[in-house]
């Protein structure tokens, strides 16, 4: 079509009025076609020529990154508002780099979305005559990345357990047992010296009941380091075992309200308020309402975490279509963004004494629930974890023919 129009061109002068008129009906149809076929791509698309100037944006490219035409015949990065953006355009045009992917984290319309944006020449006949500026929403790929990353690390964890079981935690107890051994004779000995030298003093001239004092001091240390290892090892055991679920219908909004009530008091000595918007006539879920439990208490542990000055916790829950949802949010300082694909990672953790295995626990719980978790934060203004749940298939009664039962 485009050959027949250039060709058309070229012997304008003897075309009549019709034959012009047609002509430009069909380019006219020729340039809507064009458009119709931008506007139904998946990414967006931005055209600039040699001065940079935007001579063409489809729709999808104004949704991710809003620009302004107030201005004719002036550079992109003044056109696009967002300056992140705007300073990249201008550094790789400018440049005349070639870039094929850089992420940015873009509120689109008040969703944050990951987008990825490239820029190649624009060539024509072995010519650069712009540059072409290419956008795809990449949140839901890094999303399904991020979950099966985190499904074959909780595979090999579970390869590892068997291992780990035998090799940390039967140390662990003959350990245990052995310092007792050694407390049991340390009591002992110190009965029998306080004995012969109820008053005297050793052949260094110290008392024996400082030298008790001090190896009750180093025992009392590896006592301690024991159990925290061996707490480190029965988390772990508990986050790679399969789960035996015994899943019962149940309601969300008296498990939430029953929690809240366990760890009232924990709220209010961290001067942190909650709030419950829970959905009225909530449809009963199947549940197993132990793990459920610890999946939440954790959220609220890490919600309080990360508040020491205290805050807000808000607890809602709602139903969307055939799914109820769950929202725990804070006030708190938030999860940076480097970090917000790697929190349900197992090991992976911000605190100093944290064993990074909190999070995995209530992705894999939620997943024996059938269910999904998504994270939302901003540094500085507080962390939301999204959990979706399935409801239970609706029971299909047949109608008997001539309306009888």
């Amino acid at each position: 079509m485009r050959h027949f129009i250039r060709r058309a061109l070229q012997k304008i002068n003897k075309l009549t009025m019709e034959q012009i008129q047609a002509l430009l009906f069909s380019t006219a149809a020729e340039i809507d076609r064009l458009e119709t076929v931008l506007d139904s791509l998946t990414e967006g698309i931005l055209v600039c020529d040699t001065e940079h100037n935007l001579i063409l944006v489809n729709k999808l490219a104004e949704r991710f990154i809003p620009v302004s035409y107030e201005q004719e015949n002036t550079p992109i990065w003044i056109s696009v508002r967002n300056e992140e953006v705007a300073e990249f355009l201008e550094t790789t045009l400018v440049n005349g780099d070639r870039v094929e992917e850089r992420e940015f984290d873009i509120d689109v319309k008040g969703s944050q979305r990951l987008l990825s944006i490239g820029v190649l020449p624009l060539v024509r006949d072995h010519q650069v005559t712009g540059s072409l500026i290419y956008i795809d929403d990449i949140t839901e790929k890094r999303a399904k990345e991020a979950k099966l990353r985190r499904a074959e690390n909780l595979a090999s964890l579970t390869t590892l357990a068997a291992g780990v079981a035998h090799e940390i935690k039967n140390p662990l107890g003959s350990l245990s047992i052995h310092v007792q051994l050694i407390q049991k004779a340390m009591s002992a000995n110190r009965e029998m010296f306080i004995s012969a030298h109820p008053e005297g003093q050793d052949h260094i001239g110290q008392k024996p009941m400082e030298y008790f004092n001090l190896l009750d001091k180093y025992i009392a240390v590896v006592n301690e380091e024991i159990d925290r290892l061996n707490r480190i090892v029965v988390d772990f055991l508990f986050a790679v075992r399969p789960m035996n679920m015994e899943f019962r219908e149940g309601n969300i909004n008296t498990i939430i309200e029953d929690l809240i009530k366990f760890v009232g008091y924990e709220l209010e000595e961290a001067h942190i308020n909650y709030i419950l918007e829970l959905g009225e006539r909530l449809p009963p879920v199947d549940v197993d309402e132990r793990f459920m439990k610890q999946a939440l208490l954790n959220l609220i542990k890490n919600a309080i975490a990360a508040m020491p000055q205290g805050g807000t916790l808000t607890i809602k829950t709602e139903t969307q279509d055939a799914e109820i949802q769950i929202s725990v949010s804070d006030t708190g300082i938030g999860i940076p963004e480097d970090n917000r694909l790697k929190i349900f990672e197992p090991y992976f953790t911000t605190k100093e004494n944290g064993s990074g295995l909190g999070l995995t626990l209530v992705f894999k719980i939620i997943r024996e629930h059938r269910g999904e978790i998504t994270v939302k934060s901003r540094e500085g203004e507080g962390t939301c974890f999204i959990i979706t749940l399935p409801l239970p298939p609706k029971e299909r009664r047949l109608i008997a023919y001539g309306g009888g039962e």
